[in-house]
């Protein structure tokens, strides 16, 4: 495949901002996102304050929520978002005129064909090889909550108690949805820009009142706006972080042709680590804001934590913390897109029968899109979590014994994952095959660098093991 055409992006949503767009220097697109998102906020608490449960009926609340998701969407994409109230549609149909038994099948066929179409046609036809703020990131947290709804509709309709998990018991849908109450779980302003994917019933909880349990009421209204407060704080220093410090550091300057063949081979790994880095705080500004908003409105509680405090993380897309001090490559997998990962184990890790690992990466690849930096991602990601779990239990019970060992072990494996984050992520960052072969060419060395510290790591501790006090008497 050929370098992919720098082919301008244009919205094909309103343009009624064009004049702050070109004020501020940035696409319109992404200005329409951004003012979507500031707005949702804003009615969030609108939306809790003035139509919560004990002023309203639950259909009220599904049609505001529903309206304005579709006003947003109309106000992004245009007509483009036919795409996506299309795909909402057809899925209606299925869970209403299908056979409950292949109803999650169905779903699953239809929800990822249509995904992928769009994704194909948008990658290929219309916009290979730059990211732009278009319909596909709706659709595709879209074809994650019309799949969930069906598997769990499926679980509560057609299986028997003895056969599901835990989780699956509490999840299971033992009615189905009404249109209304369909389009708001897919469609709501909460999370239709950039999600995340929630459980229906916990939805519904939300939005009939039952959300928090009448006990931890005298928490809410503090604990919130501490939440909400908090997450917009990290939303602003993401922000900041983007405009000073990303952009001056920009992804594909890892595969520019003098810098590959002219600087050594530290020198562009340590770019490559600083320009991973840098490239995720627009990840965490998009997730923590979207947070915010569902917060805001009243959903997203999860109980109280370990020190009694309130906790609003129920449906938080990430735990910036958890990312960056990762000590293993599940660890970062685990902590990042947390909603997306919850979906996958749903709709593939605890459905497939065998090969479970496998499967899930490859779907994961598949809902992402076509790029084909993605496969490339996803399918080296498989090899190095099966090493890492092995390494893991093979030698990590070897530091347990004091706090010094585990504080190295800790260390080591945190450099072992950065390392292999360098080496995986990059292109699915770079997008296209010709800059992912280039990437590979000139740093292949970081596998041999990820093979070698387990061992130096377990050598280097046997040798402070076996050192022996002798006594001077």
């Amino acid at each position: 495949m050929g370098e992919p055409a720098q082919t301008p992006f244009k919205t094909t949503g309103s343009q009624w901002l064009m004049p702050v767009s070109e004020y501020l220097g940035f696409p319109l697109d992404q200005v329409n996102f951004l003012a979507c998102q500031l707005f949702a906020l804003t009615a969030a608490f609108c939306f809790r304050l003035y139509l919560s449960p004990a002023h309203v009926s639950p259909l009220v609340r599904h049609f505001v929520a529903a309206l304005l998701g579709i006003s947003f969407l109309v106000f992004c994409f245009g007509w483009y978002s036919s795409h996506i109230l299309a795909v909402v549609v057809a899925n209606y149909l299925i869970i209403i005129k299908a056979d409950l038994n292949n109803v999650h099948r169905y779903s699953m066929v239809i929800s990822m064909g249509y995904l992928t179409a769009c994704q194909v046609s948008r990658v290929f036809i219309f916009n290979y090889g730059i990211l732009s703020t278009d319909f596909s990131g709706p659709l595709m947290i879209v074809t994650q909550k019309l799949t969930t709804l069906a598997f769990q509709l499926h679980d509560g309709m057609c299986k028997k108690t003895e056969q599901l998990t835990q989780e699956q018991k509490l999840m299971a849908i033992n009615v189905r949805p009404s249109f209304i109450e369909y389009l708001s779980y897919n469609l709501n302003f909460l999370s239709v820009l950039v999600g995340p994917c929630s459980n229906y019933k916990e939805y519904i909880d939300f939005i009939e009142g039952r959300h928090i349990s009448t006990r931890l009421k005298q928490h809410n209204l503090l604990s919130l706006q501490n939440a909400v407060c908090h997450k917009l704080v990290v939303c602003a220093g993401c922000m900041l972080f983007f405009l000073t410090i990303t952009r001056s550091l920009p992804i594909k300057y890892n595969v520019d042709p003098d810098f590959v063949s002219q600087a050594s081979f530290l020198t562009r790994l340590t770019y490559a680590f600083f320009s991973i880095q840098a490239a995720r705080p627009k990840f965490y500004f998009a997730w923590t804001l979207a947070d915010a908003v569902n917060n805001a409105a009243g959903y997203g509680f999860l109980g109280m934590d370990e020190h009694g405090k309130p906790s609003w993380d129920l449906i938080s897309n990430l735990n910036i913390i958890g990312i960056e001090t990762a000590t293993s490559f599940k660890t970062f997998i685990d902590n990042w897109n947390i909603q997306t990962g919850i979906w996958l184990k749903t709709v593939c890790y605890d459905q497939a029968p065998k090969h479970r690992l496998a499967l899930t990466f490859i779907l994961s690849a598949l809902w992402h899109g076509v790029y084909p930096g993605y496969y490339f991602t996803f399918l080296t990601a498989i090899p190095i979590t099966i090493a890492a779990r092995a390494i893991r239990r093979s030698i990590r019970h070897y530091f347990l014994g004091s706090r010094v060992m585990k504080l190295g072990y800790d260390i080591l494996t945190w450099a072992a994952t950065q390392l292999a984050i360098c080496y995986t992520v990059m292109p699915f960052l770079l997008l296209a095959v010709n800059y992912t072969i280039v990437y590979y060419r000139y740093t292949i060395l970081i596998l041999a660098w990820i093979a070698l510290l387990p061992s130096k790591l377990l050598q280097f501790f046997h040798s402070i093991c076996s050192i022996r006090f002798i006594s001077p008497y």
